[in-house]
């Protein structure tokens, strides 16, 4: 078998994959799924009385100094770690791609569940601070693995939730974000993909090595910098295209609600819209998915509450910052250009966006969209970790030298796989992580309204919690 007649036995394999895949995502996406996940939403935002309002003090509270709190890294580095899982891909090609298969309504459901989202991103992170514990080596971890086991005693559903997570990692952590550099360099320089596939594993072999304190130095150094750059370029393109501002909000709006051709390409309709939306969404902000409160739960903090707020404005800024930006800019260039979307180049959407400002555009969206992925995979390479040391009790460090060695395979098979391939893996991943996720989330809402109220409602956010962190 010769390199051309190897790489068509690959695509084709991919495309049989991608189509049973599909068909799993049409059954676990449906109606049940869909009111799981927005069900939760509303009710973790009622019967917290709406935590979305402290969003700008948490923002505040994100810059300031945890000296004398216990863990590993401040909270300003988690959440920007965070943010490195979060803001990624998801924000860019998985919007675009949303609103190409769903239509431009996918993108009123995306906001929406990213709202809500907020409070389901405080209670899962809030409970992963109280029920953490400290490892032999001295690190602080949690999540919610630790939740399912300590609060419930329920250590196989823990195992579970781990096992989803390395799937989630792999899938939406890994080969999406692999998969959106390599076809960015093909469109943007004729870079083919097998290269970019080789010079990745180099590249996340050389950082996954150094821990929880490199990746976070990393993250702190690109995601605050390059989210900047995305979003004066989005800005730029709405200036440019202001007179079709109006008419691509009028279209999101009503999309959302009823069919709508975008160009003869995308169809949406309620259910398609709230499907894509939803489920993109999610893998965007990651609220309801757990992977968010690995992370907080490694954070410095005076008390719970105090860093579970901070953790949710995580979801403020992937969603109703970035997201919401990335699809006015798409639907409105979109009407500007009059070009015509379908699937098969659903992920390209944002790069003909961007060719619109002058020599820079295509150019500054290739960095963009390289250092957000970079970063992504960077933030889920803890969320694996963790959940290999749970699964195997952190005893061997033999575990988790072979996850960093298939997770840096991983990023080669990531980047030669189909854009609709790697998404649907994703989407199909994120729905499984759900269930082991939310139950703690409805047991244990009392402790959850008792801790809200104390620190939160009473004002009491300065205080220090002096429970003692137990050992593993």
């Amino acid at each position: 078998m010769n390199w051309n007649d190897f790489r068509l036995f690959i695509e084709t394999f991919f495309d049989n994959l991608n189509e049973w895949v599909q068909s799993i995502n049409d059954i676990i996406w449906g109606w049940p799924m869909l009111l799981i996940l927005i069900g939760t939403h509303l009710y973790l935002t009622i019967r917290l009385r709406f935590p979305q309002r402290y969003t700008f003090k948490a923002i505040r509270l994100s810059i300031k100094s945890e000296s004398g709190s216990a863990g590993d890294v401040s909270p300003y580095a988690a959440l920007v770690t965070t943010l490195a899982g979060t803001i990624g891909t998801g924000n860019i090609v998985g919007v675009a791609s949303a609103l190409v298969i769903g239509g431009p309504g996918a993108l009123l459901w995306c906001l929406l569940t990213g709202i809500l989202g907020i409070a389901t991103k405080y209670a899962e992170s809030l409970l992963a601070l109280k029920y953490r514990v400290r490892r032999s080596d001295g690190t602080i971890v949690g999540g919610p693995m630790y939740v399912l086991s300590r609060a419930l005693n329920l250590r196989s559903l823990a195992a579970i939730f781990c096992i989803f997570t390395l799937i989630m990692g792999f899938s939406a952590g890994n080969f999406i974000q692999c998969n959106a550099i390599a076809e960015t360099l093909k469109e943007a320089y004729n870079v083919d993909v097998y290269i970019t596939a080789t010079v990745l594993m180099a590249a996340v072999c050389s950082v996954v090595f150094f821990g929880l304190k490199g990746i976070a130095r990393v993250c702190e150094s690109l995601v605050p910098f390059m989210t900047i750059i995305y979003m004066v370029g989005c800005i730029t393109l709405l200036v440019m295209n202001f007179e079709y501002l109006w008419q691509a909000v009028q279209l999101i709006v009503s999309s959302a609600f009823e069919p709508v051709a975008m160009g003869g390409g995308a169809v949406g309709g309620l259910m398609i819209s709230l499907q894509y939306g939803v489920s993109r969404g999610l893998l965007s902000n990651e609220s309801g998915m757990g992977s968010a409160a690995i992370i907080a739960a490694a954070a410095k903090s005076r008390n719970p509450v105090r860093l579970a707020l901070i953790s949710s404005s995580s979801t403020f800024w992937d969603t109703v910052v970035v997201c919401t930006m990335t699809g006015l800019v798409a639907v409105s260039s979109m009407l500007a250009i009059g070009y015509d979307w379908n699937p098969e180049t659903g992920g390209l959407v944002m790069q003909y966006a961007f060719s619109q400002i002058p020599a820079l555009g295509a150019h500054m969206l290739t960095l963009i969209t390289f250092t957000f992925a970079f970063s992504t995979i960077l933030g889920w390479t803890y969320c694996g970790e963790k959940a290999i040391e749970y699964i195997y009790g952190g005893k061997s460090r033999k575990p988790i030298h072979t996850f960093r060695i298939l997770w840096v395979i991983a990023t080669f098979i990531g980047s030669i796989m189909p854009l609709q391939l790697v998404w649907n893996f994703g989407t199909t991943a994120a729905a499984f992580m759900i269930i082991p996720n939310i139950i703690p989330l409805f047991v244990l809402s009392k402790m959850l309204i008792k801790e809200t109220r104390h620190y939160l409602w009473n004002d009491n956010l300065d205080e220090y919690d002096n429970e003692e962190i137990p050992n593993a």
